[in-house]
């Protein structure tokens, strides 16, 4: 098998995460977040899943991604049903997970050049 190295420079990458704090390239986020293989947002100001609402998804089906990962913090707790009804509207897959898994699948999926866009609660 031969590797090789990704330089593309365009794309974000989680570097770490722990709690109270997310690392995307080179930089440190202690807030929620939207990010995307090109583009980072703010997130939400909520204090947990729980708190996720319709209105919350608009401008990550405004990305167009084929699949949405929500971080839901330490833990992986469900957000409102018509939360995620909102992605299957608009034809998006959706995963629910803790936000280090979802750090993880998020990375996975941006080397495999997928459309992804992750909402991460830290």
């Amino acid at each position: 098998m031969r590797f090789t190295q990704d330089s593309n420079s365009t794309r974000y990458l989680i570097r770490s995460y722990a709690p109270g704090e997310i690392k995307i390239n080179d930089e440190t986020f202690s807030h929620s977040l939207i990010v995307g293989p090109e583009s980072i947002a703010p997130g939400p100001v909520v204090s947990g899943a729980g708190e996720l609402t319709a209105a919350h998804t608009a401008e990550i089906v405004a990305l167009a991604p084929e699949l949405v990962l929500i971080g839901t913090g330490v833990r992986q707790v469900f957000p409102d049903a018509e939360f995620g009804a909102q992605f299957l509207r608009a034809g998006i897959g959706f995963e629910v997970m803790d936000t280090g898994a979802a750090c993880r699948t998020f990375n996975v999926l941006v080397t495999e050049q997928r459309r992804v866009v992750a909402l991460l609660l830290v």
